[in-house]
C-alpha cells in the first residue's frame, strides 16, 4: 500500500490520502474550515459520505449541502468545488474509484450500468445509513490496509448499492443537444492542451464571434473554455504524476508554463502539492 499525509498550511485543514497500488483506488480523508476546494473536476467515480459538521459544494450546477449521515456519490467528469458553511468546518472521506477499475469489476459483478460513460446517479446526495456504512466499510478496508480479502468483499458490496443508484442509462446525452461551435471548441481544447490558444483562435474554429462563443461554451459546459482547459490538464497531470513523471515534466507536458504554475493550479483544486500526489502515488519521493 503507498500512501500519503499532508497537512495544510493552516492548522484547521488536514487530509490524509492513501492510495491501493493493485486497484488504483485512492481513499481520502480531510477536514476543511471555510474554503476547501476551487471548482474542479476527475476522472474517477467519487463515492464518500461527510463524518462531521456540514459541507457544501456545487455539482450539476446546483448547490448540495451535506451532513452525517448522507452520501456523496459523484460520477467522472462533474465539476465540483467544496467549502464548510458554519464554524468548525467539516471532515469527511472519500473514495476514488478509478474508471478502468469499475468497468471491470462491474463486468465481473453483471452491473452494465455502472460502465463506463453509461454511469450517472439519480442524485449526488443520498439520505441512506445503510449505503453510508457499506462506503465506510469499503473505505476502512483501503484507507487501514486491511488486507485484500477485506477490500475486495467491501468493495463488491459498495458496487452492488451503487447500482441501484443509477439514472436512467437511456437519459439522452447532453452532446447531443450542444451546440455544433461549443462541441468543435471543446476537441480543439482536448487536441491542443498543451498549447497556447487564445480566443480568437477557438472563435475562428467556432464559426461565431468572442462573446457569443464564450456565452455559449458556458452554458453548454458550465464553465468557460479557460476554466475548462485548466481542468482538463489537471485531470492529465494527476495521470502522469501517478505513473510516476516529475511534476516540472508533467508541467511541460500538460501545457502549464512552469512546475510552480501547475503546484499552485493542482493545490487550489486538490489540496496537496503534486509531489505529494506522486509520492503518495508511487512511494517514490520528488
Amino acid at each position: 500500500m503507498t500512501g500519503a499525509t499532508v497537512f495544510n498550511d493552516r492548522t484547521d485543514h488536514w487530509l490524509v490520502a492513501r492510495r491501493d497500488p493493485e486497484t488504483g483506488i485512492e481513499a481520502l480523508r480531510a477536514h476543511f474550515s471555510g474554503h476547501a476546494y476551487d471548482p474542479h473536476d476527475h476522472d474517477d467515480m467519487l463515492i464518500g459520505y461527510t463524518e462531521q459538521g456540514v459541507q457544501r459544494f456545487q455539482c450539476h450546477r446546483s448547490l448540495h449541502t451535506s451532513i452525517p449521515g448522507r452520501a456523496i456519490l459523484i460520477e467522472p467528469g462533474a465539476m465540483h468545488d467544496g467549502h464548510a458553511p458554519e464554524a468548525g468546518g467539516f471532515t469527511y472521506a472519500m473514495l476514488y474509484l478509478p474508471q478502468g477499475w469499475v468497468e471491470q469489476a462491474s463486468r465481473r459483478l453483471n452491473l452494465p450500468g455502472l460502465r463506463g460513460a453509461e454511469a450517472a446517479f439519480s442524485h449526488t446526495l443520498v439520505d441512506d445509513r445503510d449505503l453510508v456504512e457499506t462506503i465506510r466499510a469499503a473505505f476502512f478496508a483501503i484507507h487501514h490496509e486491511e488486507g485484500r480479502l477485506a477490500r475486495d468483499e467491501t468493495l463488491d458490496r459498495l458496487l452492488s448499492r451503487l447500482g441501484g443508484q443509477l439514472r436512467n442509462a437511456h437519459v439522452q446525452s447532453r452532446d447531443l443537444a450542444a451546440p455544433l461551435a461549443a462541441l468543435r471548441v471543446r476537441d480543439l481544447l482536448h487536441e491542443q492542451m498543451d498549447g497556447n490558444l487564445g480566443l480568437d483562435e477557438l472563435a475562428t474554429v467556432a464559426g461565431i464571434d468572442r462573446f457569443r462563443l464564450t456565452r455559449q461554451f458556458k452554458r453548454t459546459f458550465g464553465t468557460s473554455p479557460h476554466a475548462y482547459l485548466v481542468r482538463l490538464r489537471l485531470r492529465a497531470a494527476r495521470r502522469l504524476l501517478a505513473s510516476g513523471h516529475r511534476p516540472a515534466q508533467v508541467a511541460a507536458m500538460v501545457g502549464f508554463s512552469d512546475q510552480s504554475h501547475l503546484g499552485r493550479w493542482f493545490h487550489r483544486a486538490y489540496r496537496m502539492t503534486p509531489a505529494a500526489y506522486r509520492q503518495m502515488c508511487t512511494n517514490v519521493p520528488d
